[in-house]
């Protein structure tokens, strides 16, 4: 069977976009996508960021008399900003030794032929994993998943158990027997009731709850709480009907799907956020004391879940959606060297929207 060079690009690259539950923050932000396809790297890509008129007035200053002059003098227009992004060309894997650095990904012309000749065997049109195609697909997708999560770390808006500031500390008078795990009712009701109260005033999802991308400390802190946790072992529902108000998520094998088939994680809904967990979360190092009756230039080891409302991201992109491309030297086809590209720009729109809670512990 003959290698057909526009094989491997385009099948991989079709790959590189497609869902997958293992990174999963770009659907849990859902950010604003503007997508110009004459733009190149150094051109910019317009997105808005909205906000809401905030001082609803009383009833009688919105009451008028028959003799009024309502006019245009004090017309107001939607409250939009413009946020320009300037696109960047990205590409991967990185550098094994120095991932600031380029690299390549290079697969002998003879695995290539093999593992396309057994999968064309079957019908499947496609590549083997054994070449090393699922790497790069992973390389992509777990970048682009960290940059999101990066992006919303960029929020001013932090919250340590308890409301402790940092540079505070833990462990006597008023905070004592504080060990610095969140909680999930006093901490929980707190982020809940800042992000909807003015002047932050963060609009909730379709569904009518915030979201919540938790690490997997974060996330085993939640399910220290028996309530929560009743509510994340709770079976998932035969086609997830919307009404009944929980749901299941497949890493915690409550889906109802056809074996072996990728499940996008739903969440579990509890007091107004549906909480996600994710693998892909950095750590963050707090300036933070324990046992102590000050801080004293001490730190603690944060594990993180970030709290978000819709509009609080966007990405502006141009030229084709992310690519895997071929470097033409492939000393007479006996190799292929194969990168992913994208050309883009990753924003925050609205930090207001985004809360950073922290916990600490085992």
């Amino acid at each position: 069977m003959a290698w057909i060079d526009s094989d491997f690009p385009l099948l991989l690259g079709m790959e590189l976009y497609r869902p997958t539950p293992s990174y999963i923050a770009e659907m849990v932000f859902e950010p604003l996508v503007v997508w110009d396809y004459s733009k190149a790297p150094g051109e910019t890509v317009q997105l808005d960021r909205y906000k809401f008129w905030a001082n609803p007035g009383t009833k009688e200053s919105r009451r008028r008399t028959a003799n009024q002059t309502i006019g245009t003098a004090s017309s107001r227009s939607l409250t939009k900003e413009k946020v320009l992004v300037t696109l960047d060309e990205y590409t991967g894997p990185a550098d094994p030794t120095d991932p600031s650095q380029p690299s390549t990904f290079q697969i002998p012309m003879q695995s290539i032929i093999k593992a396309q000749r057994s999968l064309y065997q079957i019908g499947v049109q496609g590549f083997h994993e054994s070449i090393g195609s699922l790497n790069l697909l992973d390389d992509y997708r777990r970048w682009r998943d960290r940059v999101w999560i990066n992006e919303a770390l960029k929020s001013p808006h932090t919250y340590n158990p308890g409301g402790i500031d940092d540079q505070g500390f833990y462990g006597t008078g008023s905070n004592a027997n504080v060990e610095g795990r969140f909680d999930i009712t006093n901490d929980l009701m707190t982020i809940v009731e800042q992000m909807r109260s003015n002047p932050r005033l963060a609009p909730t999802y379709e569904d009518g709850n915030y979201r919540c991308l938790a690490s997997p400390r974060f996330m085993k802190h939640l399910r220290s709480d028996p309530d929560f946790r009743e509510v994340a072992r709770y079976p998932g529902f035969q086609g997830f009907q919307p009404s009944m108000g929980i749901y299941g998520g497949p890493q915690y094998m409550q889906s109802n799907t056809p074996m072996g088939m990728p499940v996008m994680p739903s969440g579990f809904v509890y007091e107004g956020v549906r909480f996600f967990e994710s693998a892909n979360m950095p750590t963050e190092i707090v300036d933070i004391a324990f046992n102590a009756t000050s801080w004293t230039n001490e730190t603690a080891e944060a594990h993180l879940g970030i709290f978000c409302s819709p509009h609080s991201l966007g990405i502006g992109m141009g030229g084709n959606q992310a690519q895997v491309l071929l470097n033409n030297n492939d000393d007479f086809q006996r190799f292929i060297i194969a990168i992913w590209c994208l050309y883009a720009g990753f924003e925050p729109l609205n930090l207001e929207f985004i809360t950073v809670a922290r916990t600490f512990g085992n």
